[in-house]
């Protein structure tokens, strides 16, 4: 018999083209994932997945209702099944939500449908259901954006069509990279960097603005528009095009550099409609006024986001949350106090994921992978793997979301999520919160697992 795992749409995708476009980006994704792997196929209208009982995806949503597999005996061991059946399940999460159902009979969970249903073959593997009728390759390109004037902002991106949260909006190689060095050495390097680029190359880089016009104007540019090749990183990197986003402090999307393959990603971290501009956060965090004051230093324009513009008791309110995410990330910093008291380090990560949500809307973007990643080490350091492994899928999921599946980070939290022993500070503090993986609770509702994670019933 065996046991199977995979996960349903319920309810099942339309012909409508809000879900066959949403549809096609998911199944682009997945090829990009996996464009390397031999065990997926790209056959005429599906793909194939060379593991397990062989599941595949049909290139048309509405023809699918299930991905699953069988993921106990040796074939599907041996194929890492279950490997890819969470993977695939944690992409289709990203750009479905509540609507993509996991089970695993494992768990004693079923899918939604049953295996008889009129219009699925078992785990929808019906080659004739999937339909012959679109193009195989790649599916419909559909731009997402156009480059257009914003008023007071220059030029900016803003939505052709409606973008889901999570979605992979853009991904662009720098044109040029410059290190941090003094100011005549970087204009120098500028200029015989520039000497080197195609004419359309530097076109691109000369229509870029410049806040800081005078005497070093390729300095000035770079100043303008660079993003660090990396969070701490002394290179920074222009675009041809993302250098074109604008800044908000409550932003819609979440830019990523990924050190691996060398390029920059752009992800929708809250959905994003037609008619909408796409935004980035310049700032590093603060009070409006701290933020004010850096944006005008650094990039010569004062803030009238949704945020810096709210009624003065909410922009109060909105700058003592943001006190009150530096003081909290501040305290879960302390080494000491997650040595000796680890329970309060908990409960300020919760508290900050609390603060984080109110203030960004529902939606922290990154900052929520970061606290969870928190909580992970806070976990791990006492021996807690039960919780850790916990924590590091959420995170993973939050980096999935923001950078994609190849991301390098998420692919970390996705190793810690499997084996959160691995970590170099496990047990580092104590053995005294010690659980083995495996021995999560079962069974508990959305509030009870949540008082558990947090030790909350402590």
């Amino acid at each position: 018999m065996g046991i199977d795992a995979g996960f349903d749409m319920v309810p099942r995708l339309t012909k409508e083209a809000v879900d066959q476009d949403v549809w096609q980006r998911f199944i682009r994704s997945v090829k990009e994932h996996y464009e390397d792997d031999d065990r997926v196929e790209i056959k005429p209208n599906y793909l194939l997945f060379k593991v397990g009982e062989h599941p595949m995806l049909p290139f048309e949503g509405h023809k699918f209702l299930r991905f699953s597999s069988k993921i106990s005996g040796r074939i599907a061991t041996e194929s890492n099944a279950m490997d890819y059946i969470r993977t695939v399940y944690l992409m289709a999460e990203v750009n479905f939500g509540p609507r993509v159902r996991k089970w695993s009979e494992s768990s004693d969970q079923y899918g939604h449908y049953g295996w008889a249903e009129p219009d699925e073959p078992k785990a929808t593997t019906s080659i004739a259901s999937f339909g012959l009728n679109i193009d195989p390759s790649k599916g419909p390109d559909i731009p997402l954006f156009e480059v257009k004037p914003i008023s007071g902002k220059g030029r900016g991106l803003v939505a052709r069509v409606n973008i889901p949260k999570g979605t992979r909006i853009l991904l662009e190689k720098p044109i040029l990279t410059s290190q941090s060095m003094p100011l005549d050495m970087t204009e120098k390097i500028l200029a015989s960097k520039l000497k080197s680029l195609s004419i359309v190359e530097q076109r691109q880089f000369l229509s870029l603005h410049n806040n800081f016009p005078g005497k070093l104007p390729f300095r000035g540019i770079m100043k303008t528009n660079a993003l660090p090749c990396g969070s701490d990183s002394t290179v920074g990197a222009v675009y041809p095009t993302i250098c074109f986003i604008n800044h908000s402090c409550l932003p819609n999307s979440h830019n990523n550099w990924n050190d691996d393959k060398g390029h920059e990603t752009i992800h929708a971290t809250r959905p994003i409609m037609a008619g909408q501009e796409i935004t980035l956060p310049y700032d590093k965090g603060g009070p409006s006024s701290a933020r004010q004051a850096k944006l005008q230093q650094s990039f010569g324009f004062l803030c009238d986001c949704t945020i810096c513009s709210l009624p003065g008791p909410e922009l109060l309110a909105s700058d003592a949350r943001r006190l009150k995410m530096q003081r909290l990330d501040d305290a879960i910093g302390d080494p000491l106090s997650m040595m000796t008291s680890p329970g309060a380090s908990l409960a300020n990560c919760y508290s900050l994921l609390q603060t984080l949500e109110e203030e960004f809307r529902g939606s922290p973007g990154v900052l929520l992978a970061r606290v969870q990643y928190d909580a992970f080490q806070i976990s791990i350091a006492h021996g807690d793997q039960a919780r850790a492994a916990v924590f590091a899928e959420n995170a993973y999921r939050s980096r999935v979301e923001c950078e994609g599946e190849d991301s390098p980070a998420a692919q970390k939290m996705k190793a810690l999520m499997q084996n959160p022993a691995s970590h170099a500070s496990f047990g580092a503090c104590s053995m005294y919160w010690k659980m083995t993986r495996k021995s999560a609770p079962k069974g508990l509702d959305a509030d009870e697992f949540r008082k558990w994670l947090w030790r909350q019933n402590k």
